[in-house]
């Protein structure tokens, strides 16, 4: 506890620490306008990029428009808002959050109904099944990250490890996901997607305000709201947070679930498989279904025997979708001078 303490006390808030907290964090006093227009203009093109990043598979595209996302502010701007006891910059801050959000999710939407005329596969696009199943370990991270967030922005020293924080926690990107589920009429990816931000947003709430309440920023700014408003604020946040871990369980275990299936299928399958000829392309599946992709020519085992063997061993019924994806080889040699 010791080692934590002198932590604490070597990084507090002091009176002197608050004017530039203030003017970095809060959008206000005569540059409101201006921050808005920049906040709006990063918004709108991490928003671009993070749609066709998502679309394209891209990770790298992806993380560039993590870093210059601009959600993160108003998220610790609320934050600091409730910490420091005044309700009406936390307010405000709330409002551009939400108008960020349907912003994001519209003008996604918007690119993907507009541009894009092939139908996105939302099985085989690692951008979009990681972002449609959120799990307890992206509340995890998200509260670890909202920490890291929050001390980088009291510490103008450490302020270079942000774009750090921007990358581990996925603000902008689950929004366009919502927003290309949405153009393609699949309402359930859209609505996890919609539950990774929520938890990311309530994530950075919680962990964010405790390490700004215990580095003393309330004390510091000498802001007026009563100790049981604040605890009670938090209180709420806290319960959200429950709220939201429920449905993160449920997706946790079947995702462990599915994972054991999955293990299950590939090591049977190749054995099925052995000496025909053919080789596993892709498993993936939901409950009981099993979505098996092979690929090669010539005869094979007859799929009943697959299904008996698999069903056996997980001692439950399951469902095989088989699809064959024909194999051919050819090659061409040219002719050499001696």
């Amino acid at each position: 506890m010791g080692i934590i303490r002198n932590i604490i006390d070597d990084n507090k808030f002091l009176p002197a620490d608050i004017p530039a907290f203030e003017a970095k964090l809060f959008y206000e006093g005569a540059k409101r306008r201006v921050a808005l227009e920049r906040f709006a203009v990063l918004l709108f093109l991490s928003t671009y990029i993070a749609t066709y990043g998502v679309i394209g598979d891209s990770t790298a595209t992806v993380i560039g428009a993590m870093i210059i996302a601009p959600l993160m502010r108003p998220i610790m701007a609320a934050t600091a808002g409730l910490v420091m006891g005044n309700l009406k910059r936390a307010g405000f801050s709330f409002l551009v959050v939400i108008a960020g959000v349907i912003g994001v999710i519209g003008l996604s939407f918007l690119l993907t109904e507009v541009t894009i005329t092939r139908v996105i596969s939302f099985e085989t696009n690692s951008q979009l099944t990681g972002r449609i199943s959120p799990r307890l370990i992206d509340l995890y991270i998200a509260l670890a990250a909202g920490a890291a967030g929050a001390f980088a922005l009291s510490r103008d020293d450490v302020a270079d490890s942000l774009p750090g924080v921007a990358m581990a926690i996925a603000l902008v990107p689950p929004l366009c996901v919502a927003g290309i589920g949405l153009a393609q009429g699949e309402i359930g990816a859209a609505s996890g997607a919609i539950l990774l931000f929520i938890t990311n947003f309530l994530a950075i709430l919680l962990a964010g305000g405790a390490v700004l309440a215990l580095l003393g920023l309330n004390s510091a700014s000498m802001k007026g709201l009563t100790r049981e408003a604040r605890r009670g604020a938090f209180i709420l946040i806290a319960f959200a947070i429950l709220m939201v871990a429920f449905p993160l369980g449920s997706t946790s275990i079947r995702f462990f679930e599915d994972n054991i299936v999955k293990q299950e299928t590939i090591q049977l399958a190749q054995d099925w498989m052995g000496g025909s000829g053919y080789e596993i392309n892709q498993v993936r599946v939901a409950g009981n279904r099993v979505n098996l992709v092979i690929y090669g020519s010539g005869d094979r085992p007859d799929l009943s025997e697959l299904g008996d063997r698999l069903s056996a061993s997980l001692d439950k019924p399951v469902d095989i979708n088989l699809v064959i994806v024909p194999s051919r080889q050819e090659s061409y040699e040219g002719e050499r001078e001696d």
